[in-house]
């Protein structure tokens, strides 16, 4: 113990488990805790952090509602303090995140901290978000109060997650408190570029409580959330001293000197300081470049998708064009390409580079690849029926997608969809024919960062010494959905970095018309887009779930009603 201007300063080893729980899975997460336990034991940790709900998994939506449930994971927290201190660990103040609330309470996202086998301190929310919109502002709801325990000596403050995203509430609480440290844990999902906001936020709030904060997040993905980890540790000063790299699992240990007996704490666990020790050297991760982060995001979101739902496998249709090769490839490094299915499947519109272009990818990436012609199936269709027109271009891609879903049944497979951002956004796909399957891996990115990323992925293969996955013909060539004579997606859209730069300001700004013109864009082309955009919510409604990357993912974040009178004007 030291003393610093006539304040008691102490030592703390905290550790930060930034890990991947299965939502729904309380005994592999109670595995996954007391694994983690091991390890900061190992480490000589005092403080074991885990995220929040980890013993849940996260986000758990109306499965919250269920009073089993509940009563299930607060079981799981008790069983879990008695297995920590029957395993040697229990000297560890463990802070563990679940599901709480009785059958008369709401569900509530709570924390336990224990130590010696027992629940010593819990801290709840009033209520747990429901996600249908992701909002970390809108969603907030601060518990009754503050939570402040002494911990050898040092007034630990607790704050879950959203309690960091307002001034008031919990920050304020604490502030007035002034806690020797906050420990927080999160279940904060990923977004390109928000690691540079959830960094300001942690120095902001820890220069604003006054105390060293360290932040926990978990990894992993659940559903169409992505979780990339990105822990940090920030002093009472807001200098960053430690940061985990971002989508792997691991243990970040941190030493920290902590000012002894600041305030006045609700629960005393233990006064008697630790002696001094020596302390360990800290590590701050480099963060990753834009397209590494979404690489790895689109990659952990469907790896997930995959195995925490059981599938063996996965089959997409290849056209030889960029969207598919680009799915391809994440599914190769997401499972393996030995789990990968490609299926070519060519019209008598299809043209010769379709197929090679194809074959091509499928050899790069070592995965499975056949040819099913469809035109036999086709023509059987059209004779029936005497479509012509749009309808007979519409009856070749639905005979894809029964294909593909046929292929799905037989053997296994989980169907990938390749649409992209921008399609989804003017409607630019044949509902039960491209647009079928069950997960679509680049549906929240739109086709301009579907060539970056191609071409990003190609780079990364050459730096590495690897032959290029994706055909260069792929990249480069003119898209098209090949569904009659020379057909280019630009007889019906605009050029597609024209199209994304409309898309970017209507959706994800939501901006509006206005918005678009001041941007320079013609009246004649912003109305037809945004009408267009407008139109297709009930193609967007059916379509499959896919990983989010972006603050306004169709689905997760932006709804329109899908009968609507409303127009654009200027």
């Amino acid at each position: 113990m030291g003393n610093n201007g006539g304040l008691a300063i102490g030592q703390l080893r905290i550790a930060l488990a930034q890990i991947n729980p299965t939502l729904g899975d309380l005994t592999g997460n109670s595995e996954l805790i007391c694994e983690y336990a091991a390890k900061a034991s190992a480490a000589g940790a005092n403080v074991l952090l885990f995220p929040e709900m980890v013993m849940t998994g996260y986000p758990v939506e109306d499965l919250a509602l269920r009073q089993t449930f509940r009563s299930a994971s607060k079981a799981a927290v008790l069983d879990v303090a008695d297995r920590l201190e029957d395993q040697g660990f229990g000297e560890i103040l463990t802070v563990i995140g679940y599901l709480d609330g009785s059958a008369e309470q709401k569900p509530q996202n709570a924390v336990s901290l224990v130590y010696r086998g027992e629940v010593v301190a819990t801290y709840v929310k009033h209520h747990l978000p429901n996600y249908g919109v992701f909002d970390e502002f809108r969603n907030f709801v601060a518990g009754d109060r503050s939570l402040v325990v002494r911990f050898h000596g040092v007034d630990i403050g607790i704050a879950i997650c959203e309690d960091i995203w307002v001034d008031d509430g919990p920050v304020a609480e604490l502030k007035a408190r002034t806690p020797g440290l906050v420990l927080v844990p999160n279940g904060s999902p990923f977004e390109r570029a928000k690691e540079d906001v959830r960094q300001q936020l942690v120095r902001k709030r820890a220069k604003d409580i006054g105390a060293p904060l360290a932040y926990v997040n978990m990894t992993g993905a659940q559903d169409d959330l992505v979780f990339d980890g990105d822990s940090i540790v920030a002093t009472a000063n807001g200098d960053i001293v430690a940061r985990a790299p971002q989508f792997f699992d691991g243990l970040m240990v941190v030493d920290l000197d902590l000012r002894l007996r600041t305030s006045t704490p609700d629960v005393v666990i233990t006064d008697v300081p630790l002696l001094a020790y020596e302390k360990i050297t800290h590590g701050i991760a480099h963060p990753m470049s834009d397209l590494s982060q979404t690489w790895q995001a689109l990659v952990i979101g469907l790896r997930d998708y995959v195995e925490k739902n059981k599938f063996k496998s996965v089959i997409l249709g290849l056209s030889g064009g960029i969207d598919s090769a680009l799915v391809a490839t994440i599914a190769a490094d997401a499972i393996g390409a030995e789990r990968v299915f490609g299926v070519g499947l060519p019209s008598r519109y299809s043209s010769d580079h379709s197929l090679t272009d194809a074959a091509e990818l499928a050899k790069n990436l070592g995965v499975n690849y056949r040819v099913i012609e469809i035109e036999p199936m086709v023509s059987t269709f059209l004779s029936q029926l005497g479509l012509t027109g749009l309808a007979e271009e519409n009856v070749q891609a639905r005979v894809r997608g029964t294909t593909l879903m046929g292929l799905s049944n037989q053997e296994g497979h989980l169907v990938l969809a390749t649409g992209n951002k921008s399609e989804l956004a003017v409607g630019y796909s044949t509902m039960y024919g491209d647009a079928v399957g069950g997960y679509a891996p680049i549906k929240d990115l739109f086709k301009s960062e579907v060539w970056a990323l191609s071409k990003w992925r190609n780079d990364q293969a050459i730096k590495n010494g690897q032959t290029p996955p994706i055909p260069v013909n792929s990249i480069s060539k003119e898209p098209s959905a090949e569904l009659r004579p020379g057909q280019k997606d630009t007889d019906s859209l605009p050029e597609y970095l024209i199209l994304d730069q409309i898309l970017h300001i209507y959706i994800d700004q939501d901006l509006g018309l206005a918005g678009v013109l001041a941007a320079g864009f013609d009246l004649e082309l912003a109305t037809k887009v945004i009408r267009m955009v407008d139109a297709a919510e009930y193609k967007r409604r059916q379509y499959p779930p896919g990983t989010k990357i972006s603050k306004r993912a169709f689905g997760k974040d932006r709804r329109l009603p899908i009968t609507s009178a409303w127009r654009e004007h200027n």
